[in-house]
């Protein structure tokens, strides 16, 4: 009787390669590490201006989440309207959400541009996990 291969070759890798394809999926591992570290280093430092109201409420926010500062147009607030600070505070909910949404966002662009290649190295389908 003759023993049969499945689809793992030596090494355990899909097809085969052994040692050479371990070591090359392991600086591709690596590589990918330290891009996400990078990534994630510089949502520290990046801000995102978002305004809300014709920009009577304008917020900074960082691409990890961390509102920096929450400025207010008080030539936009029409403190006559017996409204204007529920108005007021519905602006600061409203822009505090877009800004950390928008925040979510650019953090989820930037950490894929790190993480774009890892789809293609997981088996059966499982790279649309990370995505």
């Amino acid at each position: 009787m003759s023993k049969q291969r499945g689809a793992f070759g030596p090494g355990g890798m899909p097809g085969g390669g052994g040692a050479k394809n371990q070591a090359a999926l392991l600086r591709q591992i690596q590589k990918m590490q330290e891009d996400m570290e990078a990534a994630q280093a510089a949502l520290e430092d990046e801000t995102l201006d978002v305004s809300v109201g014709g920009g009577a409420v304008s917020i900074v926010i960082t691409g990890s989440q961390s509102v920096k500062s929450v400025t207010i147009n008080s030539e936009l607030i029409d403190t006559e309207d017996e409204e204007w600070l529920t108005d007021l505070q519905d602006l600061l909910v409203l822009g505090i959400n877009q800004a950390i949404e928008q925040s979510k966002q650019h953090a989820a662009d930037r950490m894929e541009g790190a993480t774009g290649s890892l789809g293609n190295m997981l088996p059966g389908g499982l790279g649309g996990l990370l995505g």
